[in-house]
């Protein structure tokens, strides 16, 4: 039934064929509750060693979750929650977040779990708040040495499953003046890892007050956040 599920939102997603949108968030909503039964759909913060900040901006995923409650029928918990791959936490929450602005360092076991994890149907958001690019190329390369990352093309269903992007990724925080990107590793066709580089969504999705964005470059990142969510649900 999930994988029946799944397909059909997949298929849905792709074509873009345009259906009521009301029966489309219902379907995303069961997959929300396949995906995560106790108390609804949460993302769990990564904590990560090599000194990078890991946990930076904690408001972020909060925002953002009450914004995908509003916006959708999609149940969700909105709570700040950070795992420690050590423990094995990762398993139980479908959705994986990584943002700072220097080193990540994975040992050789973590390697394993994040593996596991990845092949297994979860989902890893990283989003790169200047700093972060080297590091994580080569940590993801330690996970998976023979899938590269590639950039998705606008028309991919992630930009426009919810939201259109017609043009990727949105341009949240100005970094080094490069237009903003988003980076795909797929196991097989799913799309199991995505990364930004010069686009900083979860930024916009922080407390006004903590990085002063305008409130239309807020709203745009917070849809954005929608259709990672929607995706990783879909995918």
């Amino acid at each position: 039934m999930r994988n029946i599920l799944l397909n059909n939102l997949y298929m849905i997603a792709n074509t873009k064929t345009h259906m009521n949108k009301t029966i489309f968030l219902i379907l995303i909503f069961s997959a929300s509750m396949f995906a995560q039964n106790e108390g609804g759909f949460q993302i769990a913060r990564l904590k990560y060693n090599g000194g990078g900040d890991w946990y930076n901006d904690p408001s972020a995923e909060v925002n953002l979750l009450n914004f995908v409650s509003e916006k959708t029928n999609i149940k969700v918990n909105p709570e700040y929650k950070f795992v420690d791959i050590k423990t094995g936490e990762i398993f139980s929450y479908p959705f994986l977040f990584i943002t700072g602005h220097g080193n990540i360092v994975f040992s050789e076991s973590e390697v394993e779990k994040l593996r596991t994890y990845l092949e297994n149907g979860g989902f890893l958001y990283v989003d790169d708040d200047y700093g972060l690019n080297s590091a994580f190329r080569r940590e993801i390369k330690k996970i998976f040495p023979d899938n590269e990352l590639v950039e998705l093309p606008f028309d991919y269903g992630l930009y426009h499953c919810m939201y259109d992007f017609d043009f990727g990724p949105p341009k949240t925080h100005e970094h080094d003046n490069k237009p903003p990107q988003g980076f795909g590793l797929f196991i097989g066709e799913r799309l199991a890892v995505y990364y930004t580089y010069e686009s900083n969504p979860s930024d916009g999705w922080a407390d006004p007050n903590v990085h002063n964005n305008p409130q239309n470059k807020r709203e745009e990142a917070l849809k954005f956040g929608t259709n990672l969510i929607v995706w990783a649900l879909i995918n």
